[in-house]
């Protein structure tokens, strides 16, 4: 695609050709496919939302991966500053699962959700996106020693999640 192409069909097209792919990527950052979609949808209002000129669909799928990571992290700051003034606490019922056989070690969207959103940004750009710290950084905007500290961090806690799991189920099967 010529490096002049209009905004309407650059954006045309990148919907076309990487939506899912930007969806997918949205999906694993904050594990809900409403929230995805959403995501999606603000990202692209923000990287278009200002005529952008001269961009390709390569480059344009650049700002909106950004714009993605970058929603996901404010929405959890709102979300985790939202939670600290909340009187109540409304959790949704789990559903137990019909055989009763599945194994938390397993569960990895579960032990996701319980990283911070900037923990669950790296490390779905480091294992997902398969970046390096550098790139991590400059896609989220913070320095490559913050993005080392969330990683590690991360890394941590999800080591202790399947320490537990272990624990609870010493005799599941490991493949």
């Amino acid at each position: 695609m010529a490096r002049t192409a209009g905004w309407e069909r650059v954006l045309a097209e990148l919907v076309a050709d990487r939506g899912d792919a930007l969806t997918r990527y949205a999906f694993v950052l904050c594990g809900n496919r409403d929230d995805a979609a959403d995501l999606v949808q603000t990202a692209l209002e923000k990287t278009f939302g200002r005529l952008r000129n001269g961009l390709d669909v390569e480059s344009a799928e650049s700002y909106v991966r950004r714009a993605i990571a970058s929603a996901y992290v404010d929405a959890g700051r709102k979300t985790t500053r939202w939670r600290q003034r909340a009187h109540l606490l409304v959790t949704a019922e789990a559903i137990p699962a019909a055989t009763g056989g599945t194994d938390d070690r397993l569960d990895l969207r579960g032990h996701l959700d319980r990283l911070s959103p900037r923990e669950r940004a790296c490390v779905v750009h480091r294992y997902y996106g398969d970046l390096k710290v550098d790139d991590i950084a400059r896609v989220l905007g913070i320095s490559s020693g913050a993005v080392k500290r969330y990683l590690s961090d991360a890394l941590a806690k999800l080591a202790d999640a399947l320490d537990d799991a272990r624990r609870e189920h010493p005799h599941a099967h490991t493949r």
